[in-house]
């Protein structure tokens, strides 16, 4: 996919050219929106809201990374949506994690057996509720990071912000993270509970 050739295209007006690009980031932009959010229907709304605003802002895209400019046209949508849904509070985590198992179904694999399925899930919930822990900007650059990969730089570009506030902020969040996590022991996987165990 040549993908400054797609981003001129869209930016002259080619729809077609820009639904290639949603197709291509569309799973990293609702997985980023979902860590973010914790909630699925939020997450797909502020992935939908997100890439109706880069249509319309296309043209104003200069050059260099477009996923790090899409990704924070992502992480404000999830902004605007989180403020809203302070202001409307809805459903709790426990609904969520019922809901994201039957989502989930379709990961489970031949060789996985229900019990070790199960303690997936839960250690998958026990992230996620870790996550929501957090303060809005280092849930952020903790998903951008530990989850979706990036560099420090790309993350900077994405929120906005100078390299040593993200390097900060995700030190934070990972010290956050990594003490909430100590409540689920059990969940972790056993070298991990072992290493704590030897620290302590």
């Amino acid at each position: 996919m040549d993908e400054a050739a797609l981003i001129h295209a869209a930016q002259r007006g080619d729809v077609n050219s820009y639904n290639t690009l949603v197709l291509n980031y569309q799973t990293q932009a609702y997985n980023v929106a979902y860590r973010i959010m914790g909630e699925p229907d939020s997450a797909a709304d502020a992935t939908q809201e997100a890439f109706i605003s880069a249509y319309r802002a296309i043209r104003s895209f200069r050059g260099g990374s477009f996923k790090a400019w899409l990704l924070r046209i992502v992480t404000n949508a999830c902004y605007d949506e989180i403020r809203r849904r302070k202001r409307r509070p809805d459903a709790s985590l426990d609904a969520l994690y019922v809901e994201d198992e039957a989502t989930d179904a379709s990961l489970v694999t031949h060789s996985e057996n229900p019990e070790s399925y199960a303690q997936r899930m839960d250690l998958q919930a026990a992230i996620m509720t870790c996550l929501q822990g957090l303060t809005d900007e280092q849930r952020t650059v903790s998903v951008l990071s530990d989850i979706e990969g990036m560099s420090y730089e790309e993350i900077a570009q994405v929120v906005g912000t100078a390299l040593g506030t993200v390097k900060s902020r995700l030190s934070r969040a990972r010290s956050s993270l990594r003490d909430c996590l100590q409540g689920y022991g059990e969940l972790l996987p056993a070298s991990y509970r072992l290493n704590t165990e030897n620290l302590q």
